[in-house]
């Protein structure tokens, strides 16, 4: 009997250590997994981090860029309002050269000219450009405004502009007044 005891005990001896064995294995196979998992999770969110990080730089690039062309448009058109309250006066140097032109006072003309020069080349330094339009022109409606429509008095004309009633002019790119004309039809 002790034979046989010493044998099973011996047995259960190895059966218990292998299962020991087997038990800290299991521990030690589930801690990795557990380390594995946590730096999984850990590379995980410093991926979302970065991701949400090069969104957000780009969104700051973007509202960056934004306001500095804002801020240059502002620049380009920031006496807009005195420049176009200041148009009926370049109208009214127009009539008046013209209406002198037609007297005999030529001193009187060119110091009128003179100064009607000056006023436009200042103007001119500040952008403002006048539209270009003449008769025989191709209407536009995105640029000319049609105050009228008249027959046409060649058939070559039709849809054309026919006369020009009040100079347009432009800010930079804008057009802060159109050119008022008269279209055949």
């Amino acid at each position: 009997m002790s034979k046989k005891s010493k044998v099973q005990e011996m047995d259960e001896e190895m059966e218990k250590s292998q299962s020991v064995n087997e038990t800290e294995l299991n521990e030690e196979v589930e801690a990795e997994q557990e380390e594995v998992s946590v730096e999984d999770q850990l590379r995980d969110d410093l991926a979302k981090e970065k991701d949400k990080f090069l969104r957000l730089f780009a969104e700051f690039e973007n509202f960056k860029k934004r306001t500095s062309k804002e801020r240059i448009d502002l620049f380009k058109t920031a006496g807009q309002d005195v420049i176009v309250s200041l148009l009926p006066v370049i109208d009214d140097f127009d009539r008046a050269l013209k209406e002198i032109s037609k007297s005999e006072d030529k001193e009187l003309f060119k110091g009128v000219e003179l100064i009607s020069n000056k006023f436009r080349e200042t103007l001119k330094n500040k952008g403002l450009e006048e539209v270009e339009t003449k008769q025989g022109d191709v209407f536009d409606a995105e640029i000319h405004d049609a105050v009228t429509q008249i027959p046409a008095p060649e058939k070559k004309l039709k849809g054309k502009i026919i006369d020009v009633i009040e100079k347009g002019f432009k800010l930079g790119d804008r057009i802060i007044r159109h050119p008022k004309v008269v279209v055949g039809n």
